[in-house]
Parts: structure tokens; C-alpha cells; sequence
């Protein structure tokens, strides 16, 4: 019972603090999952949100169902899903109302301006953790090689970021898995 209360309150704390979507509750979803409560290890995260990102879908409840599921079994899953799919529903619609009403605010757009660059730190330090991660488990040539290629594809020949993480598995499933 006790774990799926902490499941319960992991979620509900990165989903509540996660200001921006997605990619701003992935950071506060590791901080949890993680450091606080080690449900998984950094690589096995990285694992999960690799996968996750390879599915079609919000990548928070894709995280969310799969470790409440690990740590809990299906109550660890619904406890997971609704701290995180509750809450932000409910926040929307609130906060969408709100922000309706006061839009010209020169508060609010501060408010939205001055949160970017503490997403940006904090997916810049996720980043930073997933690459050692990476660096440790493939080595530094395969990491960065792997890294160039993604970006010339992302940002060079513009493919779509789905191409690419197929394209990455495909990778490390062919190639990867014999050296590793």
C-alpha cells in the first residue's frame, strides 16, 4: 500500500511542478523516480524515456504507467496515471481560465518568460545525466558519433525527431547489442 502512495505522491509533486509540459516534468519525474524514491536507476530511466519517446502519445503517463506498473503492478499504474493525468487536467482547465481572463498582464507574460530559462537549466541538466549515462555505457566515440549523427538529422535534413529514434534503436539493436 505504502508504494503506491509514494507512486501516488511522486507524480502527483513532477506533474504539479512540471510548468510547460512534457519535456519541463521529465527532469522533476527523474528527480523522483530516480533520486528520491530509486525505483529505477539513471540508465533504466533513460531506457524508459527512450522508449516512451519512441511511442505515439504524451511521454509523462507513457513513464508514469510503465513504473507505477514496475513498482506497484496495476494499482501502482492507476495510482501513477491519475497523480499524473488528475491534476493537470484539472490544472488546465483552471489555469486556462484564469489566464483568459487576465492575458494583457504584464505579470502573467512575465511570469510564463521568466519560468523558460529554469526549464531550460533543467533539461540541460537531465541532458547532462543521460549523456554520462550514455558515455559510460557505449564509450565516448560511439556516444559521440551517435550524437553527431542525430543532430545533422535533426537539424540539418529537418527529419522528423520520430525517424531518428527509430532509426537509433535500429542502431543499437543491430549493431550496439554486439558490442555491449
Amino acid at each position: 500500500m505504502m508504494n503506491w502512495l509514494h507512486l501516488l505522491w511522486g507524480f502527483l509533486v513532477a506533474n504539479l511542478l512540471g510548468y510547460g509540459g512534457g519535456p519541463s516534468t521529465i527532469p522533476l519525474m527523474q528527480e523522483e523516480i530516480v533520486h528520491r524514491y530509486q525505483w529505477l536507476t539513471n540508465g533504466q530511466f533513460a531506457d524508459v524515456l527512450a522508449v516512451g519517446n519512441a511511442l505515439p502519445g504524451p511521454i509523462a503517463t507513457k513513464i508514469a504507467a510503465f513504473v507505477g506498473y514496475e513498482v506497484a503492478g496495476w494499482p501502482g499504474l492507476l495510482a501513477a496515471l491519475v497523480a499524473t493525468v488528475v491534476p493537470t487536467a484539472v490544472g488546465l482547465i483552471a489555469f486556462m481560465r484564469l489566464l483568459a481572463r487576465f492575458r494583457g498582464s504584464k505579470a502573467v507574460r512575465g511570469m510564463t518568460m521568466l519560468v523558460q530559462p529554469v526549464i531550460a537549466v533543467m533539461l540541460v541538466l537531465l541532458t547532462w545525466e543521460m549523456g554520462q549515462e550514455s558515455v559510460q555505457s557505449l564509450g565516448v566515440l560511439q556516444f559521440l558519433g551517435i550524437s553527431a549523427v542525430a543532430l545533422w538529422a535533426l537539424a540539418v535534413r529537418k527529419i522528423h525527431p520520430a525517424f531518428v529514434i527509430l532509426a537509433a534503436f535500429a542502431y543499437g539493436g543491430l549493431v550496439l547489442s554486439h558490442w555491449v
